[in-house]
């Protein structure tokens, strides 16, 4: 295969995704609706929450917003990786996921593709909630809108690598919302997200414990620093290295002798 043949059948992948997300409104608005009533109706039952009583009761609010908008970001790509694995659930039961498996080229490729392509459009639907945050007055160093862009990109593989997993584990789509539902919101709330680690440690060490291990906490701190200009080379090392965990098992799930012997 030529590599014009490899980028032609990316191009038609990054297109069918796409497409899909166009014609797709509800899924667009679902995932921006989420976030923004976390961020406009939530926030103000945790004013709070930072512990910080002499600053004024709106500018606690906005100081917790600007906190949790990294967190909230964090879910949009989250629930966009949980929406991509469902699509290769359905695309497996209708049959559209078999033609392009029997295509001549590799499997791993075609994967990567597919998981680069939703998480796009993923990191897409964040910038666009970012802008709306922008009008509610929670506007970060405007440099860091660029560099948040490799944090998101990252964050938005794994996430998007664990519903490629999940995706090669669930045989039928009625049983895919039960166990997606299992996934995100224990990984949502036992993070960082809503509440400093430092909070969360004061209250129950066990429970510090698991969002410190929780690869969705690195994500949310890798979009928090980068957003603000800076590295933290801790959540870099997990986010990568889960990424790889996640899709090596990915495209190990994925493997046509693994399904046969499976089937005999």
């Amino acid at each position: 295969m030529s590599p014009g043949q490899y980028l032609r059948c990316m191009v038609g992948i990054f297109k069918r995704e796409w497409l899909r997300f166009v014609h797709q409104r509800e899924r667009f608005f679902g995932a921006l609706v989420r976030p923004l009533v976390w961020l406009f109706i939530f926030a103000a039952g945790f004013r709070s929450v930072l512990g910080v009583s002499i600053i004024p009761p709106y500018e606690t609010y906005i100081l917790y917003e600007e906190y949790i908008v990294p967190g909230l970001a964090a879910m949009v790509l989250l629930f966009s990786g949980m929406q991509g694995s469902l699509s290769m659930v359905y695309d497996r039961e209708m049959g559209s996921m078999r033609l392009l498996m029997v295509s001549p080229f590799p499997r791993w490729y075609l994967l990567v593709c597919k998981l680069t392509a939703g998480t796009l459009v993923a990191v897409l639907q964040v910038y666009l909630f970012l802008a709306i945050a922008w009008f509610w007055d929670i506007r970060p160093p405007s440099w860091g809108y660029l560099l948040v862009f490799p944090a998101l990109l990252l964050s938005g593989l794994m996430l998007g690598a664990l519903g490629l997993l999940l995706s090669s584990l669930i045989r039928q789509l009625e049983n895919f919302a039960g166990v997606m539902n299992f996934v995100i919101f224990p990984m949502f709330f036992a993070s960082s997200a809503l509440y400093p680690l430092w909070r969360i440690r004061d209250s129950s060490v066990p429970l510090y414990q698991i969002c410190l291990y929780n690869p969705f906490t690195s994500a949310v701190e890798l979009i928090r620093f980068a957003l603000y200009g800076q590295v933290d080379p801790t959540a870099l090392a997990w986010v990568v290295g889960t990424l790889a965990v996640f899709l090596g098992a990915a495209i190990y799930g994925y493997d046509p002798a693994r399904e046969l012997m499976r089937r005999k």
